[in-house]
């Protein structure tokens, strides 16, 4: 058999410059090149995200021979142009919470909080709504009636009114704030309050969803409320009034409907407190809790 001859690892290596299309040497920085191949791409100064397109780009419309859409001579009569689901009108309503509270100390309580949204992805229609009822009573709620527009990939900013219903006086707020997704998928809800009388408020809530299996979730869920001056009319204090934090388990029997339990602590702090105290409630409780949310 005949050996085949052996390789020449001595050999003088690829010169990869006079290969057609892989000047990434000299030719990329501008020298002419022997081969009379097209100098290479200078990716130095291009911005692959954002900012404005070259001088050279190509100009979208630039093989329509000045057709466009819905009109000329290939437009159907009678047919309506095609649109985008950017351009599209929604509605939907999200149920976060309807659940009956049972408290340790104090009165068991039915508690509701939903969102509803109408208009488009960019700009729409958002209300708000949270309270609670016992007794056949409603002791607290918050109703927020807001514009939405959306300043990101997972954010909006929220503008608009506040009205607060219950057992003490009624309020009036002007609300703005944001709402969205931050970054490892924690659900924010921010807003600031200004009130007649030089009342000013902020509320923050924060949820994050771990999911144990597809179907299980776990959701730890806090909130907080600041008040920039006391109103005892309304038992609340200046500065950090009263917050929440609690963890609810539910299972989704599909991704609109999903029954849970979990539960909840509140606590009441400075002057909030004592007017709490006062009014013969406690500053502090545990709930346990059982309901349902969904969405449509």
């Amino acid at each position: 058999m005949t050996n085949a001859p052996a390789m020449n690892h001595a050999a003088t290596p690829m010169e990869y410059g006079a290969m057609p299309g892989m000047g990434h040497g000299a030719a990329a920085a501008g020298a002419p090149s022997d081969t009379g191949a097209a100098p290479a791409m200078d990716h130095g100064n291009m911005q692959m995200q954002g900012g404005s397109p070259p001088a050279d780009a190509r100009d979208p419309n630039g093989y329509s021979d000045g057709f466009v859409r819905g009109s000329g001579k290939y437009s159907l009569a009678g047919v309506p142009p095609l649109q985008l689901d950017d351009q599209r009108s929604f509605a939907n309503l999200k149920v976060n919470r309807l659940e009956r509270a049972w408290a340790r100390h104090g009165e068991n309580a039915t508690t509701y909080d939903l969102q509803a949204r109408i208009g488009r992805d960019f700009d729409h229609l958002v209300i708000k709504a949270e309270g609670d009822v016992a007794k056949g009573k409603l002791h607290d709620s918050r109703t927020e009636l807001l514009w939405g527009h959306a300043i990101a990939a997972y954010w909006d900013t929220q503008l608009g009114v506040r009205l607060d219903h219950g057992a003490g006086k009624d309020r009036q707020w002007l609300a703005a704030g944001v709402q969205g997704l931050a970054p490892y998928w924690f659900e924010i809800d921010a807003t600031a309050y200004l009130g007649s009388g030089g009342r000013t408020a902020l509320r923050f809530e924060g949820s994050y969803d771990l999911l144990l299996t597809q179907k299980l979730v776990l959701q730890p869920r806090t909130e907080w409320n600041f008040y920039g001056k006391s109103d005892p009319d309304n038992a609340i204090g200046s500065g950090l009034a009263n917050a929440s934090a609690g963890m609810r388990l539910r299972y989704e029997i599909t991704r609109q409907i999903a029954p849970y339990v979990g539960v909840e602590w509140q606590h009441s702090f400075g002057r909030t407190r004592d007017l709490v105290r006062a009014a013969g409630d406690r500053a502090s409780q545990t709930r346990w809790v059982a309901g349902v949310s969904f969405w449509f």
